[in-house]
């Protein structure tokens, strides 16, 4: 659909002769599938089908970024996001505060974003602003209420092959079995298996999330032995289900294995309520270890994304729970913290490991190095934080000299929030047709071998490094 918002030429290069290179780059792959091997839109949104409740539940109740950046300005959360276990706000009036605080989207990503959802998906033309905020609000209501923009229909429009979600291991996919064996649903939906909960001994939250898992997997978590018999098990679930990779975050990338008795004695204490934070620490680097090591033995692709300060303003995790955008980024290092590790399972090619950071100062020191020698390890995309035009520039012009394009991971959109797919992978598509030119003007490129990597980025090295089959 066509939109006035946006220029079609948005990201490219200023000098003519280099936006011509980007533009052709980009027309290559701009209608190309999109691969999305890591995400965080729930399955069972695409099971069920049901109609979007309204444009503010869309576009912004769902989406932290956009919350964030309001938040940040000093507009209260509840004005847009009802606290955990209130009545949800009034649809409109949140709608009308994200209007009347438009301007502090301008020059962000999630300005670029939202205009492309409200053009590109919902063929919006009026420019949002306090006075504009009901009339476009009443226009998405009213194609909100059309089946063609119920979530199966625009996940076809959209041109979606694949789309993973992030699952606790003791999920039990019903949702993804549904969609599976459903013959008039195109595209895939892949489990992700993320076990961060069962690792921690000393957070809040293990033993329940340990008894869910011996529940799923029918071994007993109540020793360290059983807790990986269960993890082993519930991966070869996932398998089953389709699902190709595993997703961890955690606070360092340290993974260092503990001795049997050891392990078994900080469980034990754990259960009882009283492991210290610095046995959960230790317990939780060997879970990672041992979940490296599972990968190796399965062959399911590990990402590993650690340094977030998960939660950092405690009232408003009180107030509102997670994921409400105070989750903030801390240095991070991976080549001595994954020494141990790769030491024993990084030349091994059943072996995957995507790395990502939101430390970009890692790229050029550790990550792209790392993958320049260990045959397993590969450089995740610019994530979170680092998802922009610019910082994806930066990645690029940081890891190519060592790592090349090949040991990269495609581009990750990380969203829940479901329209942006398409506006994430549309703008990754622009900034690497704009670093991709830059590389043919200086002659570093031929116009060919770059018109052979924009392809590789979209259809070939997504599917390759996360190891999904192409339909």
């Amino acid at each position: 659909m066509p939109t006035t918002m946006m220029h079609p030429d948005r990201l490219f290069p200023s000098d003519p002769a280099t936006r011509d290179i980007a533009r052709d780059l980009y027309l290559r792959v701009s209608d190309a599938p999109i691969c999305s091997p890591h995400g965080h839109v729930p399955a069972a949104m695409l099971a069920e089908n049901a109609p979007f409740a309204s444009p503010t539940d869309l576009l912004i109740t769902g989406d932290h970024y956009v919350t964030r950046v309001l938040h940040g300005a000093g507009v209260p959360l509840g004005q847009v996001q009802a606290p955990a276990g209130a009545p949800p706000v009034d649809p409109r009036e949140a709608w009308r505060v994200l209007a009347a605080n438009w301007r502090l989207f301008r020059a962000t990503p999630v300005q670029y974003w939202l205009e492309y959802q409200l053009g590109e998906v919902f063929g919006v033309t009026t420019r949002l602003t306090p006075d504009t905020a009901d009339l476009v609000y009443d226009e998405i209501a009213e194609r909100l209420t059309d089946d063609a923009y119920r979530p199966r229909a625009l996940f076809e429009r959209f041109g979606v092959d694949v789309l993973a979600t992030t699952d606790d291991p003791a999920d039990d996919l019903a949702a993804h079995r549904i969609l599976a064996e459903d013959p008039t649903f195109r595209g895939r939906v892949l489990p992700t298996f993320r076990a961060d909960r069962s690792m921690d001994p000393a957070a809040t939250g293990w033993i329940a999330a340990l008894d869910r898992l011996a529940a799923a997997s029918d071994i007993a978590c109540d020793t360290h032995a059983g807790l990986l018999a269960a993890l082993r098990a519930r991966r070869a679930y996932f398998r089953a289900a389709g699902g190709t990779a595993t997703d961890t975050g955690v606070a360092d990338a340290w993974a260092l294995p503990l001795d049997d008795a050891e392990a078994e004695r900080i469980h034990a204490a754990g259960l009882r309520g009283t492991a210290t934070v610095a046995e959960g620490t230790a317990y939780r680097r060997d879970i990672l270890y041992r979940l490296i090591e599972m990968s190796a033995e399965d062959g399911m692709v590990m990402q590993l994304h650690p340094g977030v300060h998960r939660n950092h303003h405690e009232p408003t995790l009180e107030r509102h729970g997670a994921d409400t955008g105070h989750d903030l980024p801390l240095p991070t290092t991976f080549t001595e913290p994954l020494r141990r590790a790769l030491n024993d399972f990084g030349t091994d090619t059943q072996l995957r490991l995507v790395l990502f950071t939101v430390d970009e100062t890692a790229f050029s020191r550790e990550l792209a190095p790392l993958a320049g020698f260990y045959p397993s390890v590969y450089v995740g995309a610019p994530w979170w934080f680092l998802d922009t035009p610019d910082a994806m520039e930066r990645y690029r012009r940081s890891i190519t000299d060592s790592a090349g394009f090949a040991k990269t991971s495609g581009f990750i959109d990380d969203t829940r929030a479901f329209c942006s797919i398409p506006a994430r992978h549309d703008m990754a598509r622009r900034a690497d047709a704009s670093y991709l030119a830059s590389l043919v003007a200086t002659h570093r490129l031929t116009e060919a071998d770059a018109a052979d990597i924009a392809d590789d980025l979209v259809r070939r090295i997504p599917y390759d490094t996360f190891r999904i089959p192409q339909a």
